[in-house]
């Protein structure tokens, strides 16, 4: 889509990395992806890769970076399968809902790593936050409150959903429903 479209365009992942910065990536993902933010360190990573910790600081010049580039990744990932879910069901919420909770649900470090610490904004690819909000800023109408209390819920669910906060015996299927319907009767 195009900024004419009413999306903004977002630099690529091949444009902004070189392609040994992308294989970084891509192994710092699988490390977190396996287990989890405290044992993604430059040391591990370096391990992962084979190399020695000092030559990953030739393509990041800290673990930070890093981390920026993994919350970009899932800033764009999470876009795209919003903006799916409003393409399959123009303006409906529950979807969205839906699409939000699988996406971070089948990748709880990465959701956690990129939404439990300040969002790095400045150091983000141009347009990649408006992108990710758009979908549910759409279904919202463009209220842009109510977009933040529909995205503060959605969020709150998810996290105490991965952390194991809820009893087993909790319909959480009921409970996104019930609170979707509270914030968009």
């Amino acid at each position: 889509m195009t900024e004419a479209q009413g999306v903004p365009e977002v630099t690529d992942v091949t444009d902004r990395l070189t392609p040994r910065a992308r294989e970084i990536v891509a192994a710092a993902r699988d490390l977190l992806e396996e287990s989890g933010p405290a044992l993604l360190t430059m040391r591990t990573l370096a391990d992962r890769l084979g190399i020695k910790a000092p030559s990953l600081y030739k393509h990041f010049p800290d673990k930070h970076a890093v981390e920026v580039e993994l919350t970009a990744q899932m800033l764009e990932e999470s876009a795209a399968a919003l903006e799916t879910a409003a393409t399959r069901t123009p303006g409906s919420l529950e979807a969205l809902a839906q699409a939000y909770r699988a996406y971070a649900l089948a990748h709880p470090h990465l959701y956690c790593l990129a939404t439990e610490r300040p969002l790095p904004r400045t150091l983000l690819p141009e347009g990649l936050e408006d992108r990710a909000a758009l979908p549910l800023l759409r279904a919202c109408g463009g209220d842009r409150d109510l977009a933040r209390a529909t995205w503060a819920f959605a969020h709150g669910m998810v996290v105490l959903e991965i952390h194991g906060r809820f009893p087993d015996d909790a319909d959480l299927d009921a409970a996104w429903k019930r609170g979707v319907k509270a914030l968009h009767p």
